[in-house]
């Protein structure tokens, strides 16, 4: 395990990829990852890209990255609004569900024939994600629902307390939703469907149709995407292009095989 900067002394099967923060930052691209991603293709390596931003569904990202130059594949987009509609579908498709969250979300689950609700009388599933008409009617729905008629579970598309942007700014994201409703309700959130949880981890790996040893995940989050890769038992790459500063790694107990400036370091000098 490593503490500094460390390159990559192999070439990997799969690589997968986190998106913002690691290929690009909010609007634009990060350097060399275009150059990249055509390298691994050329090289004919599987490559499939997470998110835990549950506020866009797989097309909207294959239309981001081909708009920056980086076409993909429908197959290689796995984010929240995928893991979040399939554990609803497995686990409550005949249930009542109240979401906080945004119109994708809320689409894809209208789509996967859910039935959503407001009634907190009725209500047997609260999703709590990224929301940017976050409100206190919807939390007193998910307080009524949970403290008051206490016939709900609470779950969440995924842990991050905050979505970083360029330059420094950011704004809350789902943890702090499920943070609020944690703390006036008492109750404890059961499933996230995000990074870093079993849920998304073995949804990656179906998807690559690799071992973990043959695989690299690459991000620029330790509690989420290098997290997410040790628990998988794959090596793991951090970039140091989004969240994480070196003084960040090195006070974490969380420690990525690699380190690398940006993301077009994944390849070994010469190879």
């Amino acid at each position: 395990m490593r503490t500094l900067l460390a390159a990559p002394d192999r070439t990997y099967d799969g690589y997968i990829f986190d998106l913002d923060g690691t290929v690009y930052l909010g609007k634009e691209l990060l350097p060399g990852a275009r150059e990249l991603i055509e390298e691994l293709r050329r090289r004919n390596a599987r490559i499939v890209y997470l998110s835990n931003n549950p506020t866009r569904d797989p097309q909207m990202y294959l239309d981001k990255l081909a708009g920056l130059g980086i076409p993909a594949r429908p197959e290689e987009i796995l984010n929240t609004v995928v893991t979040m509609t399939a554990w609803l579908t497995e686990h409550a498709a005949d249930r009542r569900i109240f979401v906080i969250g945004e119109e994708p979300l809320q689409r894809a689950l209208r789509d996967a024939g859910l039935t959503l609700s407001e009634d907190a009388a009725e209500i047997d599933v609260i999703v709590a994600s990224y929301d940017r008409r976050f409100d206190y009617r919807k939390l007193q729905i998910a307080f009524d629902a949970l403290a008051v008629h206490k016939r709900a579970i609470l779950v969440t598309t995924n842990p991050d307390v905050y979505c970083p942007f360029p330059n420094g700014a950011g704004e809350p994201d789902a943890g702090a939703i499920v943070a609020a409703i944690e703390a006036c309700t008492g109750v404890r959130c059961q499933v996230n469907a995000g990074k870093p949880d079993r849920l998304m981890v073995e949804t990656a790996m179906r998807r690559i149709g690799l071992r973990a040893d043959q695989c690299v995940m690459v991000g620029d989050r330790l509690s989420t995407d290098i997290a997410m890769g040790i628990a998988a038992g794959m090596d793991s790459a951090l970039v140091l292009t989004g969240e994480t500063t070196l003084p960040m790694l090195a006070a974490s107990a969380v420690r990525p095989t690699w380190v690398i400036e940006r993301i077009d370091h994944l390849l070994p000098a010469g190879s």
